[in-house]
C-alpha cells in the first residue's frame, strides 16, 4: 500500500491525473438523448427525496408542540408544495411530454 509519502514524491502526472482521469466528465454523453433523460431523471428523483425529507422532518418536528416547532412545520410544508410543484412540472415537460400532447389532438 502506498503511503502519503510515496504519493507526494511521485511526478503529477502520474499521481492526481491518473487517478482522476477515471472520473473524467463525458461531456459527449450529458447531451446524448440518454444522458438528458438520466439528467432529468436524477432532477425528478432530487424532488421527490425531498419533499419525503421534509415531510417527515416537518412531522417529527410538530411533536414537540412548541412555537418554533410549529413555524418549522410551516415551513416544511410550504417547501412540500413548493417542491412538489417542481416535481409536476420535471414530469409534465421532460418525462411525459408525449402524453399531454395526445390528450390536446
Amino acid at each position: 500500500m502506498l503511503s502519503a509519502r510515496d504519493r507526494r514524491d511521485r511526478p503529477p502526472e502520474e499521481g492526481v491525473v491518473a487517478e482522476l482521469q477515471g472520473f473524467a466528465v463525458d461531456k459527449a454523453f450529458f447531451t446524448s438523448h440518454k444522458g438528458i433523460l438520466l439528467e432529468t431523471e436524477l432532477d425528478f428523483l432530487r424532488c421527490v427525496s425531498a419533499i419525503i425529507i421534509f415531510l417527515v422532518v416537518s412531522f417529527a418536528a410538530v411533536t414537540s408542540r412548541d412555537g418554533a416547532a410549529i413555524a418549522a412545520f410551516v415551513f416544511g410544508i410550504i417547501l412540500v408544495s413548493v417542491f412538489a410543484y417542481d416535481a409536476l412540472k420535471i414530469y409534465r415537460t421532460e418525462m411525459a411530454p408525449g402524453a399531454i400532447q395526445g390528450d390536446q389532438h
